[in-house]
Order: structure tokens, then C-alpha cells, then sequence
């Protein structure tokens, strides 16, 4: 193989940044009558067409849900996706960032019939960014779980999306999970009233077993 062959292998299999290199190699070589001035012209517009190529960019990673800006984003994450508000099996149709917003819907429901509140305020408190919120929702509304009632208010201005609660598992999943439907009354129960009636004479005597006590250590105390 001739230099001419070997330095035009070099160019083609060479990276950028050793193209240059090569350049000054080749000159060398014309200037020691090496090379040929046509071999020389010609590997020397080979290099220059191989340059004017544009550099490949690397491909970038596909990032898979949304990444938390704080670990305090994180830990309101995963709170809310460990709360339970979706039934399992609508649940393994979202990321973790997904339930916890879903989920903060699934509270403003319980509380108020509806959700209400704006993107960045469910961002903030499901601690993923407001465009996982916007997917979320949609994909929550192409699976029949919610509806989404757009309030146009003027050409420039919206009122805030009423998000609802739609599919039947999920509304009966909320109302009888111990999660979503309400908690226990921190008022008496009638079945508290029971207990107290029943323990009432246990604690007569217990007072007056204890009054006992405090006079006979009051006689001794005089004595």
C-alpha cells in the first residue's frame, strides 16, 4: 500500500481532532516528494470536506418522570404517594411523581368536591414540576378516572381547572378507605357514652379507695 493509500485510510477512520495531524503528516510527505502534488491536493480536500462534516451530538438520556428540586420535594413526594389514595391497580399506571399528584387531587375531592387548585399550587405540594402535573392530569382523563372543566374566563385569562373524580373503583376506594373517606370523630361515640356508664362504678370506688388512703396518711402524719 502506498503512503498516498495509508494516509487516505488514516483520514477516514481518523476523529476530528486528528485530522490537523494528519494535515501536517501529508505536507511532510509532499515535501519529500512522498507524495504526488495531485495525492497531496487531493487528501488535503478530503480532510477539509471530512471537517466541514458537523460534529455528532450524544444523544440525550431520556429521563423518566420528574426529578425532585429539593430533597423536601422528594420527602412531600413520597409522603403523598404513600397515602394510599389510588387503588392499586390504577396506580401502577402512574411514576411515583404522578400518584402524589393524583393524590393531592384525591384530597381536595375529599374536601371539597372538587380540585380547584391552580398547576403550581399542586406542583408545590406534590413536589414534582408543573409539566408532570399537566401529564398526570391528562393521562388521568384519557383513562376515564377524572374529568377537567376549563373556565375561560376572557382571551388572556383562565380560571383555575375543576378537576372531578369520575370512575366509580376510584370514588368508592376514597370513600371506604380509612385514608379517604373521613377519620374517626375525636367527639364521644355513643358507644364511648356505654363505656363510661359501664366503668363508672369502678371509678366511684377507686375515688373512694384513694380518699381512704389520703386519710390514713393524714391520721399518721398528726399521731
Amino acid at each position: 500500500m502506498s503512503l498516498s493509500d495509508q494516509i487516505r485510510c488514516a483520514v477516514a477512520a481518523a476523529p476530528r481532532v486528528q485530522l490537523n495531524t494528519i494535515r501536517e503528516t501529508l505536507w511532510r510527505a509532499w515535501g519529500q516528494r512522498l507524495v504526488t502534488d495531485d495525492e497531496a491536493e487531493e487528501l488535503s480536500a478530503l480532510i477539509d470536506a471530512k471537517l466541514a462534516l458537523p460534529s455528532p451530538s450524544k444523544p440525550l438520556p431520556r429521563r423518566v418522570g420528574s426529578r425532585p428540586r429539593s430533597p423536601e420535594s422528594l420527602e412531600r413526594r413520597r409522603r403523598w404517594t404513600a397515602s394510599g389514595r389510588l387503588p392499586p391497580r390504577l396506580a401502577m399506571r402512574f411514576t411515583m411523581a404522578e400518584q402524589s399528584v393524583l393524590a393531592v387531587v384525591a384530597v381536595e375531592v375529599i374536601k371539597r368536591g372538587a380540585c380547584t387548585l391552580t398547576v403550581p399550587h399542586i406542583a408545590a405540594l406534590a413536589g414534582v414540576s408543573e409539566t408532570t402535573v399537566r401529564n398526570a392530569l391528562r393521562e388521568a382523563k384519557a383513562l376515564g378516572l377524572v374529568t377537567v372543566e376549563e373556565r375561560r374566563q376572557s382571551a388572556w385569562r383562565n380560571a383555575p381547572n375543576v378537576v372531578r373524580i369520575v370512575m366509580p373503583e376510584w370514588r368508592s376506594w376514597l370513600r371506604l378507605s380509612p385514608q379517604g373517606g373521613g377519620c374517626k370523630s375525636v367527639y364521644p361515640t355513643h358507644t364511648d357514652s356505654k363505656n363510661k356508664a359501664l366503668f363508672a362504678p369502678e371509678r366511684s370506688v377507686a375515688r373512694a379507695a384513694g380518699g381512704q388512703r389520703a386519710e390514713s396518711t393524714a391520721l399518721r402524719r398528726r399521731l
